[in-house]
């Protein structure tokens, strides 16, 4: 398909042409990197210039990965790198839509919501990829709660398909209809949930990896036979610890006090392993040491 015609498409289908992607960690560069691919204008911005470099850097060598693989030939990944960029918090006056990615603390997402909702254009669509924190709360605390989406995109970005598209208390039709179609355009394929705590994916998943963490815990079986049993049993395609050490040891604790916090419930109290392994720094893949060496 010609360039021109796709995006074209694209606009008309959501009216986006411009995406500014708050935050380079493992999600938000990921993200930053689906969206480039798509055919939308990309900027991604993080507070730390180191991180922001690391992140860019990353993409690109991802990109290199694709061309030497045959998944993309050199003049698609040259049309990708032109679509991306390092951008600055200022940036976000020139957004349609903007897609928080920082870490999970609800206090620090919406001191930077009331940031970019004095910066972004009064029509620019915002959207939150927290996996567990309040859409609501967030939207309220950016002041356009109508326009504020969560979309929950799932580790690792580019090749995982599911977005969740969370509804808050007050998002609009329109803003909804716009994210589903957003998603669609990105190539992921769109699920809308209602706001809870954990919203679908994460309210069933964080139960069972902890599961998993205290059934170590208890000296029922090695961290390698809990994930044979799970993935031979159960046909899932990595057992709970290696994922746990995949979306990082310190995300799953977050992610389980807000269930246990939010919900009252002692059936969602983090396992005193996980933990003790965070405050430990073992937190996963991107240290190299969780519950397995990498």
């Amino acid at each position: 398909m010609n360039t021109s015609a796709a995006d074209s498409k694209q606009d008309h289908a959501t009216g986006i042409t411009s995406v500014l992607v708050v935050g380079s960690g493992t999600m938000g560069s990921g993200i930053a990197q689906t969206v480039a691919e798509s055919g939308i204008e990309t900027m991604i911005y993080d507070a730390d210039s180191a991180n922001l470099k690391r992140a860019l850097g990353s993409i690109r060598s991802r990109w290199e990965r694709a061309i030497a693989t045959g998944k993309h030939d050199a003049e698609a990944i040259a049309g990708f790198e032109i679509r991306l960029r390092g951008a600055g918090e200022a940036d976000a006056a020139g957004a349609d839509l903007i897609i928080e990615a920082i870490f999970e603390k609800l206090d620090a997402k919406a001191a930077l919501w009331s940031r970019l909702a004095a910066i972004a254009k009064p029509t620019a669509l915002f959207a939150s990829s927290t996996s567990s924190l309040s859409i609501t709360a967030l939207g309220h605390a950016s002041g356009r709660p109508k326009q504020f989406v969560g979309l929950h995109f799932f580790n690792p970005v580019p090749v995982l398909p599911l977005v969740e598209v969370v509804r808050g208390l007050d998002t609009s039709e329109r803003t909804i209809a716009i994210a589903v179609a957003f998603v669609k355009t990105i190539g992921k394929t769109p699920v809308v949930v209602n706001d809870a705590p954990g919203f679908v994916a994460n309210r069933i998943l964080l139960p069972m990896i902890n599961e998993a963490i205290v059934t170590l815990q208890d000296g029922v079986a090695s961290a390698e036979s809990i994930d044979q049993v799970m993935k031979l049993g159960m046909a899932h395609p990595m057992g709970p610890l290696a994922l746990a050490d995949l979306i990082g040891l310190d995300v799953c604790l977050d992610i389980l006090e807000t269930l246990h916090r939010d919900f009252g419930d002692d059936k969602y109290r983090p396992a005193p392993l996980l933990r003790r392994m965070v405050a430990a720094g073992k937190l996963g893949r991107k240290v190299s040491q969780g519950f397995y060496l990498y």
